[in-house]
Formats: C-alpha cells, sequence, structure tokens
C-alpha cells in the first residue's frame, strides 16, 4: 500500500540553487540514496532495528504547501522528516549582513512544524587553499558563528561538507550521511512514539461510548503504512496482526455496529483476484462505517499477504489463504440461503486459483532454496486441492459425481443445507466464474475442469515430495475415471503409479490390476478391440518381468498365456488399421554377423537371432530389419515365418538390393497380422536400452552387381547448360525398367525430361520430369546417360544421392533397390586468367592456366579459334607446334595469342578451345588397359572375366592412392611403378606389374582428352598511346642513327626528345572523330637521371596523331641504365547525356622499356711540373 519514500526537504539562497554550484551538490547527495544499514534503537522497542535500504526523495521546501490536518490519519511518511539548509558562505561579514537572517527565517519556518528535525550545511571547496586562513587562525569561522547562533541544544546540527566538482567519493560525504540518517531517526522515533501513543489511547477507550473500531483501524493502520514505508515489514506485519487480533475479540463481543452485514455481495465478488485491494474502496467503506465483514477480511488479508510478498515468505501467503478460506468458508455457510446459488464454492475456488497465479507472479522476483521451493509448493497443493474439493461439492450437488466416498464427505454432509433452505433463498444473483458456470451446465467441462485442477495440485504436491498426498488425488482421478465408464483410463492411472513412485515394487500389483481388467472385458462379453490388445500387451509385460510369481493358481489357470497369445493372433487379424508397440520384452532381435551376398541375384542375406521370452510359441507372419547407412540410406530385411519357438532361434532375412557399405542396425520388426512389434536399436538411451547394443553389419560388395557412377562429359562449354554423365553398369542383370532418382545439393536440379543416352543399343529412355527410366538394359552392359542439370557454380564437388529401383526379365515380380551416394567434381580442374597488350593493329593475349586443385593437369592444345564469319581478323599463336604439357598447382603455363584485326575492335566473341586430361584419369585408363591385355591373354572364363577385370582394377588403384612416390617418375620416363603391397593377385600380378613398369611417351594412354570451349571477349580501348624516349646527341649531326652514338658519360647533358603516337584504331567508330586531351608524366628517377624540360603537360590525342616534347638528360651515375617510365592518361570529357564526366579507356606502351643506355665514366688527363732543385732552377 505505502510506496512514498521519505521526504527530505532542502533550502539555499536563491542564487546558489539557480547556480550550477547547486545542481553538481545534488547530484552528488542523490549519488549516496539510498542511505544504508540505518540502526534504529527507539525506548518504546527492546530490539534494535535495523533498515537495509531506505529511500529518500528530496525535494525543495517552497513546493511543500503547508495543509491544514487531515481528520482522516495518513502515513507519518507524507510530511517531511528532515530539512536540510545549504550554506555557502565562507566570509564573516557577508554571514553577518546577510546569511545569517536567512538561515534565521528558515529555521523560524521550519521549528513550528511537529516531529520534523533540521541540518545546516556548510559547503566549502575542498581545491580552495586555506594557508592563509590557518596562519590568522581563521579555520572555519563561518561554521563555528553558525553553530554558536543555531545549535541551541546539545545536539550538533550544523555539518560541513568539503567537496569538489565531480566528486562523488563516500569519505567526502560520510559526515553529512551520518548526520542524515541521525536526524530521520530521531524524527521517525518521535513522530512513532506520538502516534503509538495515540493509538494505545484510542485502544484503552473502547468500552467508552462512541468509540469506533474502524475509525482505530484506519488510526493503527496509518502506523503500519509508515512501517512499510521505511522498509520495516516485520513491524508494519504486527501492527496488522495485531488488529486482526482485535476484530475478532470483537467478534467475539458481537459488537458489530461499526460494519454492514457478514456479507454484501456485487457482481463478481465470487471470481475477482482475492488478494486485489484495487477492485473495491475499502478504506473508504472502512471509514463510512458500512464495510461487510467479507470486505473486511478479505482487505486485512490482502495487506498481510502483501507484507508477507515483501519479506520473501511466498509459503506463508498460501498457508495464511489456506485457513483463511477454510475458516471464513464454514462462516458464510450460516448465510448461504442468502447467497446466490453455489457462490461460497465459487468464491473459494477462484480465490485458491487466483492466490496460487499472484504468488507464482510474486515467487519469479524470489530466489528459493530446495527447501524453500518444497515447503511453496506444498503450500500452493493445499490451496489447489481446497479447489479440488469446492468441485467435488459442486460435482455432487448436481449429480456428476456419485454422493459416496471418495467424493461425498461427512462434512460435506454436515454442511449440505435442507431442502426447505433452498426453497427460501433469498439472492436473485448469479456466479461469475464462468468455468464453474460452464462446469455445473456441462458434464464433461467438469470433468475437464476437474481433472485439471486435480492434476496441478498433484504436480506441487510431486514437487514438493508429499507423494502420499499425491497418491490420493490419482485416487480421486481414478474413481472419477470408474464413475465416467472410462475403465481403460482408470486403469491407466494404476498401471502408472509405480513409474511415478515405486517401479520395483508394484509389479505384481500392476500385473493383478491388469488381469482384473481382462477378466472385466471377458465377463462384459465386450469385442477384443484395439483396446483389450493394449491391455493384454501391458499385462504380457508384466508377465515378461515377473512371471505373476505372486498370483494365485487359480488365476494362471484363468488366463493361460497360450491362450491369450492365441487370442492376441485372432484379434489383431480383425483389426481395420495397424497397430505399433514399441520396444515390448516378450521379444528381441539381434543381427548375428556380417551380410553375404547371392552368387546368382542382386540380394543380400543376414542372420538375426530372435528371443522369444514367453513360454509357450508365437505366433507371428513376419520378421524384418533395418539397416541404416552413412548417408541415411535404409537397407529393409524380411523373413516370412508362422510361429517363434521358446527360447532363441536362428533366422535368415533377405533384402532385394545391390547396395554395400557399412551398416548400423537401425530398428526390428516383429509382425503379427495388424500388430507391429518395434525396437529402435540407435538413437537416444531412452530408445536403445542397454539390451539392445548398436550393432554394425557389414554388407560386401559384390562385382556382379548392378552399380551407377557419375562423371563429367568429355566436351564442355561455359556459358552453356551443364551435363553430368550417368554410368550405369549392369552386371548380370538383365534389366527390364530402372527408375532412377538423383538427389542434387540445394540449389541445383536435373532436368530429366533433357537426360539422353551417349551410346545408342538396345536400351531406350523413357520420358519423365521427375526421373530417369530406362529400359531393357542387357547383361554386362555400361549405359551412358547425359543429364543437364541447373548451375552449380558455387559448388566445387557436388555429392549426388541416387536411388535406382529395378527390376529384371528373368524376375519381374521382384523390385530391387540401388541406394548410393556419389560425388562428382564439377569444378573445372584449370583456370584461366588474360592479360591483353595493345600494340597499334595488333592485340597480344597471354593466357595463363593454371590447376584449381592438387590435381596434375595435361594439356594437349590451346587454340583460340573465331566464328567463320569473322573478317579481316588474323589470329595466330605465339607456339603454334608445342608438345604437350603439365600443369602442376605451384607452376601455371602461359599460352600467347596475336590478333590482328584490319577493320578496328572485333565485336563478336573469340572461344579458347582446350583439350586436357587429369593425370588420375590417365593413369587409371592405362591400368586399364593393361589389366584388360593381361586377362585377355590367359585362359580366364567369360562369367568372371567381369569381376576379375573389376577387382584388379579396383585393386591397383587403392595401391596408386595409397602412396604418390609413383608420380615424379611418371611425369619423366611414363613408367607407372606399383608401391609394394603384401596381397598377391596369383598370376596375374607378374605381367600386370611388368606392363605397367614400361616406358611410354606422354600421349601413350587411352584415356580420351577432355575438350572446354572458355567464350573470350576481345576488349575494346579508346585510345591507345605509344610513348618513345630518342637520344640525339647535340655534338652529332640531326641525320646520323642512334646506332652510331658516341660514348655517353656520367653528367654529360644529353638532348632527347620524348615522342607520342596515338591511335583510336580499336575504339568505337563513334569515338574515332573525337578527340581527346591527354595528360603525360615523366618518371623521375632521382637516383639515376637528372631530368630538365617539360616533365608534365597536356596535349591532344587523334587518330594517327603524334606528339614531340624535347628533354634534357642528365645520368647521374655510370653503368647500363634504363630510360626513364612516361605515364600517359586521359583527363574527362563532359558528356551531355549524363550531365557529368566520364574518362576515356586509355593504353600506354613504352616503346623504348627494353632499352639501356651505356653510360662511360668520366677520365680526363692532368700534367704536373715538379721541380727537381739544383743550379737551373
Amino acid at each position: 500500500m505505502s510506496n512514498q519514500n521519505v521526504l527530505v526537504t532542502y533550502s539555499a539562497p536563491v542564487s546558489f540553487l539557480a547556480s550550477e554550484n547547486w545542481k553538481q551538490v545534488l547530484a552528488a547527495l542523490q549519488s549516496q540514496l539510498p542511505l544504508r544499514s540505518i540502526h534504529w534503537k527507539s525506548a518504546s522497542r527492546p530490539n534494535l532495528k535495523t533498515i537495509q535500504e531506505l529511500e529518500l526523495t528530496l525535494v525543495p521546501l517552497d513546493s511543500l504547501r503547508d495543509e491544514h490536518t487531515s481528520q482522516v490519519p495518513v502515513t507519518l511518511l507524507e510530511k517531511p522528516l528532515l530539512n536540510l539548509y545549504v550554506v555557502t558562505c565562507e566570509d564573516n561579514d557577508l554571514y553577518k549582513t546577510t546569511v545569517k537572517k536567512q538561515i534565521k527565517d528558515w529555521h523560524s519556518s521550519i521549528s513550528q512544524r511537529k516531529n520534523q528535525e533540521w541540518i545546516i550545511v556548510h559547503v566549502v571547496r575542498s581545491d580552495v587553499k586555506t594557508t592563509d586562513r590557518k596562519f590568522f587562525n581563521m579555520k572555519s569561522s563561518v561554521l563555528d558563528k553558525i553553530k554558536a547562533d543555531f545549535n541551541v541544544d546539545k545536539r550538533d546540527r550544523c555539518v560541513q561538507l568539503s567537496w569538489t566538482a565531480g566528486d562523488h567519493s563516500p569519505v567526502i560525504w560520510a559526515d553529512l550521511v551520518n548526520k542524515i540518517k541521525d536526524g530521520l531517526l530521531s524524527a521517525l522515533d518521535l513522530s512513532v512514539s506520538q502516534r503509538e501513543e495515540e493509538v494505545r489511547r484510542s485502544e484503552s477507550q473502547r468500552q467508552m461510548p462512541g468509540w469506533n473500531f474502524c475509525t482505530f483501524f484506519i488510526l493503527k493502520e496509518s502506523l503500519a503504512s509508515s512501517f512499510e514505508g521505511v522498509k520495516l515489514f516485520e513491524d508494519a506485519l504486527q501492527q496488522y496482526n495485531e488488529l486482526e487480533v482485535s476484530f475478532i475479540q470483537v467478534l467475539r463481543e458481537k459488537n458489530m455496529s461499526w460494519f454492514g452485514s457478514l456479507i454484501q455481495p456485487v457482481d463478481k465478488d465470487d471470481s475477482v483476484p482475492l488478494l486485489s485491494i484495487t477492485k473495491k474502496h475499502y478504506r473508504d467503506l472502512i471509514l463510512a462505517n458500512s464495510i461487510s465483514v467479507f470486505d473486511f477480511r478479505i482487505y486485512l488479508l490482502s495487506r498481510q499477504c502483501a507484507l508477507l510478498n515483501k519479506m520473501r515468505r511466498p509459503s506463508e501467503i498460501c498457508q495464511k489463504v489456506t485457513t483463511f478460506l477454510g475458516t471464513f468458508g464454514r462462516r458464510l455457510r450460516e448465510v448461504e440461503a442468502k447467497l446466490s446459488e453455489y457462490f461460497i464454492e465459487s468464491w473459494i475456488f477462484s480465490s485458491a486459483l487466483s492466490v496460487v497465479d499472484q504468488c507464482d507472479t510474486w515467487a519469479t522476483t524470489t530466489e528459493l532454496d530446495s527447501i524453500q521451493l518444497a515447503r511453496f509448493s506444498a503450500s500452493k497443493g493445499e490451496l489447489l486441492e481446497l479447489a479440488k474439493t469446492q468441485l467435488d461439492i459442486i460435482g455432487v450437488k448436481v449429480g456428476h459425481l456419485p454422493k459416496k466416498l471418495p467424493f461425498a464427505t461427512t462434512c460435506m454432509e454436515e454442511t449440505a443445507m435442507h431442502p426447505e433452505q433452498i426453497s427460501k433463498r433469498l439472492s436473485t444473483r448469479r456466479i461469475s466464474n464462468h468455468e464453474i458456470i460452464l462446469a455445473i451446465r456441462d458434464k464433461e467441462a467438469f470433468y475437464d475442469l476437474y481433472c485439471a485442477t486435480s492434476n496441478r495440485a498433484i504436480d506441487m504436491y510431486v514437487k514438493a515430495g508429499r507423494r502420499k498426498i499425491a497418491l490420493k488425488l490419482h485416487g480421486f482421478l481414478a474413481a472419477l475415471d470408474i464413475h465416467r465408464g472410462r475403465l481403460a483410463s482408470a486403469l491407466a492411472i494404476f498401471t502408472s503409479l509405480p513409474a511415478h513412485y515405486a517401479p520395483h515394487m508394484w509389479i505384481s500389483l500392476e500385473s493383478f490390476v491388469l488381469s482384473r481388467a481382462l477378466d472385466i472385458h471377458a465377463e462384459l462379453q465386450n469385442p477384443q478391440d484395439r483396446e483389450w490388445i493394449h491391455i493384454l500387451l501391458a499385462y504380457l509385460r508384466t508377465c515378461t518381468n515377473d512371471m505373476s510369481k505372486e498370483l494365485t493358481s487359480e488365476l494362471d489357470q484363468e488366463k493361460s498365456v497360450t491362450q491369450l497369445i492365441r487370442a492376441l493372433h485372432t484379434a489383431a487379424a480383425s483389426l481395420d488399421s495397424d497397430l505399433v508397440h514399441t520396444d515390448h520384452p516378450i521379444m528381441a532381435v539381434q543381427v548375428s554377423g556380417d551380410a553375404t551376398c547371392s552368387d546368382d541375384e542382386d540380394l543380400v542375406l543376414v542372420d538375426a537371432t530372435v528371443l522369444n521370452h514367453l513360454p509357450c510359441d508365437v505366433f507371428v507372419d513376419e520378421i524384418n530389419i533395418t539397416l541404416r547407412g552413412r548417408d541415411s540410406e535404409r537397407l529393409k530385411f524380411i523373413a516370412k515365418m508362422d510361429k517363434l519357438p521358446p527360447g532363441q532361434s536362428t533366422v535368415t532375412l533377405s533384402c532385394p538390393s545391390s547396395s554395400w557399405g557399412l551398416y548400423t542396425l537401425e530398428s526390428s520388426e516383429i509382425v503379427m497380422s495388424r500388430v507391429h512389434f518395434q525396437w529402435q536399436h540407435t538413437g537416444t538411451v531412452t530408445t536403445a536400452p542397454k539390451r539392445n547394443q548398436i550393432s554394425l553389419v557389414r554388407v560386401p560388395h559384390s562385382l556382379r552387381a548392378l552399380d551407377a557412377q557419375m562423371r563429367q562429359p568429355q566436351q564442355s562449354e561455359l556459358g552453356t547448360t551443364s551435363h553430368l554423365l550417368l554410368v550405369i553398369s549392369t552386371g548380370r542383370n538383365d534389366i527390364s525398367r530402372a527408375t532412377i532418382k538423383l538427389t542434387p545439393p540445394s540449389g541445383v536440379q536435373f532436368n530429366y525430361s533433357a537426360a539422353r543416352l551417349e551410346v545408342e543399343g538396345t536400351e531406350t529412355l523413357e520420358a519423365s520430369d521427375n526421373a530417369i527410366v530406362l529400359l531393357d538394359a542387357p547383361v554386362d552392359a555400361d549405359i551412358i546417360i547425359s543429364l543437364p542439370h541447373s548451375d552449380a557454380s558455387r559448388y566445387h564437388t557436388m555429392k549426388i544421392w541416387l536411388n535406382v529401383t529395378y527390376n529384371t526379365q528373368s524376375s519381374m515380380g521382384v523390385i530391387r533397390t540401388l541406394q548410393t551416394s556419389r560425388v562428382v567434381t564439377v569444378a573445372l580442374p584449370i583456370a584461366v586468367n588474360v592479360e591483353d597488350f595493345f600494340r597499334g593493329k595488333r592485340l597480344f593475349s597471354k593466357f595463363t592456366i593454371s590447376a584449381t586443385s592438387h590435381q596434375h593437369v595435361r594439356i594437349s592444345s590451346t587454340e583460340l579459334q573465331g566464328a567463320r564469319s569473322l573478317d579481316g581478323v588474323k589470329i595466330s599463336g605465339c607456339r603454334p607446334s608445342r608438345p604437350v604439357v603439365t600443369v602442376m598447382p605451384e607452376h601455371p603455363v602461359n599460352f600467347l595469342f596475336s590478333i590482328e584485326s584490319s577493320n578496328g575492335p572485333v565485336l563478336d566473341p573469340l572461344n579458347l578451345v582446350i583439350k586436357y586430361r587429369i593425370l588420375r584419369d590417365e593413369v587409371e585408363a592405362l591400368v586399364r588397359q593393361t589389366v584388360e591385355i593381361v586377362l585377355s591373354s590367359m585362359p580366364v572364363e567369360k562369367p568372371q572375366y567381369g569381376s576379375l577385370r573389376r577387382m584388379l582394377i579396383d585393386k591397383l588403384v587403392a595401391q596408386l592412392e595409397s602412396d604418390a612416390e609413383w608420380v615424379e617418375a611418371y611425369r619423366a620416363t611414363g613408367e607407372i611403378i606399383l608401391p609394394r603391397s603384401s596381397e598377391d593377385d596369383g598370376d596375374f600380378q607378374g605381367p600386370i606389374l611388368e606392363a605397367l613398369a614400361q616406358c611410354r611417351p606422354e600421349t601413350a594412354s587411352p584415356c580420351p582428352w577432355r575438350e572446354i570451349k572458355i567464350p573470350v571477349d576481345v576488349p575494346r580501348m579508346n585510345i591507345v598511346t605509344a610513348a618513345q624516349i630518342t637520344i640525339q646527341p647535340s655534338s652529332l649531326p640531326s641525320d646520323i642513327q642512334s646506332a652510331q652514338l658516341p660514348p655517353i658519360y656520367a653528367g654529360q647533358p644529353i638532348n632527347a626528345t620524348l615522342i607520342f603516337k596515338t591511335s583510336f584504331h580499336w575504339a568505337e567508330k563513334e569515338g574515332k572523330q573525337r578527340c581527346y586531351t591527354m595528360r603525360y608524366d615523366v618518371e623521375e628517377r632521382v637516383k639515376d637521371w637528372l631530368l630538365c624540360g617539360r616533365k608534365r603537360g597536356d596535349f591532344v590525342a587523334t587518330d594517327g596523331g603524334s606528339f614531340t616534347v624535347p628533354l634534357t638528360l642528365i645520368a647521374l651515375h655510370h653503368g647500363e641504365i634504363t630510360l626513364p617510365k612516361v605515364d600517359v592518361r586521359p583527363l574527362p570529357i563532359l558528356t551531355q547525356a549524363s550531365m557529368g564526366s566520364t574518362v576515356p579507356s586509355a593504353d600506354a606502351c613504352q616503346v623504348h622499356g627494353a632499352e639501356k643506355v651505356l653510360i662511360l665514366p668520366r677520365g680526363g688527363r692532368s700534367t704536373y711540373i715538379v721541380g727537381m732543385g739544383g743550379e737551373y732552377e
């Protein structure tokens, strides 16, 4: 109720309050809030009270209005408990003339307020030097005068604050905070003592005429609200508890003149939340002496529960509400005739549920330990059980429940109204709880509400560890199911009890209950339907676990397991749909070992061990198991049977499939007509019990079985529809019809309708939109199917799932399968980069071919081809007769082509045609050729030829994959030297190794060359510029050629000419008529050349035009020095279409780029005359 903070006023000179300093002081003071660890020792209380945190609200003094004291007692916190006055004066004269009067006026107004304290705060700047003041002994002189003028009693109410802007250190504020705490406690103690005295005086007058309990309640509640406001919740709760005791005493005295009737029901009184204090104006009703006892008790309970919530005691809230609803509900029974029908039950039901919901909301902010949480859950369970009890009363009254135990109790009979009382019911109101109204009208709605409430209570009791009470409520639900005729549901409750409470102690009881259910079912002559099968299977489960050792012999005679199994088989055949029962313990299936392949057909066989735990034969129709592979492919093995003998037996199961690999046992199933017993052997712990350990099954690869491979086509062209080749090897199968479905990765789709055969034969393809349908494929044939697909450029390799279903001419009725995945490389093994060089009317294109993976790539030829209709274009390769080259990841290969165009730019794209093959494919083809030659030279029977050939090829390829040391020798000489192997292939190993180790040329492999055609766009260039620096020494005539130049020395000035020649040959037609402004910049190489002349400048470029610039060069050192480079670029041109500027494309070449100038060191001769002395001097 009381959410008001303690008020503290502040005042200061107006000029200081308007300054920024005050805002900083106020902000720093507020940063010290809330106050913590306030210890209150009152003379009227023996114990020390501690306030952990106290929030303060700082308000200006002039913002409070002095209103007349209300006759209605209010909380003590509505008026300030403390007043602050802030002084910043440090000058004695200013204090005497101005500040003292301001403080005195404030002090006079404050002193007139009762039960309020005051503090004068003297603020000084801690960063102001006080050396001179110490010298003249004037330290804190203003503070001393303030203390002398206003500390009239022994208490010191003046404090100095040495503060610097931005300093929030608690040490600086410690003195002031302590003064504030002392002042607040002093004012609070005075206010509380005065209000307690008023309460005691009012209570002592209760026997006097005119005394009013409601007025006394409001007076004492103001004290509770004050305690609540200062976070003393224990004291506040104590006030309400004392008020409750006083009310009970008034109730015993039967002096109820201050209240209305016991209850004055209004709309929704039976359904509104119990602990809400805003649903009615309770305080107004109390002040008007018109509140009913019903509303008064609810208001008092709500205030108590709100305080208990703030004290973090939610379990006490539920316990208090449970006691209140029980006691006051009995009191309302006295006036039940004046209330609407079912009002009491609806009110208790709604109140209990609303309190549970309210406590759950409050508890979200409270951390409870395990013990507190258990108590809280138990308290909520009691409330929910109380709500369920009201449903018992309503159900018995309206006839939804039988008037017998456990629903009808003795207490219910005592509180029941007589018929004449019912006929005299005065109230015409109706209850407002829609759930109760619907439950009274609709029997099914009542049952749903009853079950939901009971289950909530059970859940709470289980969390609290009160299993016996939860078991009692389970009994209520079972009794309800029996009353509703839902015996199966009642049975389900009884059978669920062992799983919840004591699994190892309830097997015999469960078996007994289930057997009784079977007896009742037989006595009623009900059909042996799906429900009966469930009961029987549950009973058989108990027989397996316990074998009914504790059942009587009479029961064993009545329900022989053999008779039940026969009845189960008969009932299963009469079902209209399949019934699946998982993990039943009467039987178990395990795989005995690895699978085997049939020699005559595509058929896989596996042995399974079946356990029958019953003492009799079990009639079954089929046993099957499912094996799951690495890529989630599944093989289903089936065996037809009539019955399973007791104990262990071995069964051989078969699967018509050509799949192979390592599989796990995923599931097993035993079919008894329409009843399917299933067991999961892989998955979570719950689906894979210990007795069903994960089993690995290896399915061998039959070399004569159907197989499918994927590879890239021999010829491909970028920019066109991509294709993949599907190779179907029929093996020993004469295929009648095969349906092939391929599942590519996301984003890729196959166009099945456009599939075609690469080689025509007896086989044909049937048009289909979702699969490839192959008809009439012969034995030992490799059918190659070209299958177009959408763009797969984002993948380097694609993993494609293949599902092939087929039948053969010899066994048309058997549908065989092949489930496998293939990884095919769709990315090109080579990458091509091009670099273009413009030289007048010729264009040189350099193509760099590099490997995109670790594989070596052989390149037979590269051609740059143009369309036949392309005139005036001559394409020539710089290496027309280059031999086969090998591209390695670290060694790319370059190919250079010259394009000469007489008609300007080439508008049509060209095609770069590359013939290549991967070194791996080349070696595999050699191995395949060698094996075929060796086998053809030896006596091998035709039926064994295909399987032996495939086995030898696979083994040799695996040996080459195991070690890469043979690669370098093969690249150099063509010899294939296989790594050593411990396996011996008999008579074939020697000839094969000898044939592979022979030297051979690079083109000896029968592996066909792949061809890729890459479209190449010829670039266009607006401006092609040739820059050249020519040297012409000034000492020579101008007609002497540069080859006849005399020696040039370091430091010698050299005349040079910079020549620019421009061409628009490679530009569009409309660009050839334009002029462009070009800007050149000669490279400054300060370590080689000293450059004089126009090193930078602009010139106008025209088609076929030239421009010259004279320069002077001075070599700075001797040696061979390259001439400076010249940078040429076009300037932007204005365009009217885009209202802006564009930069034309341009290319510049250095004509002198490969030239070097020989600079000689400067040499000379000097003559010196030296005197030798003597007479000739």
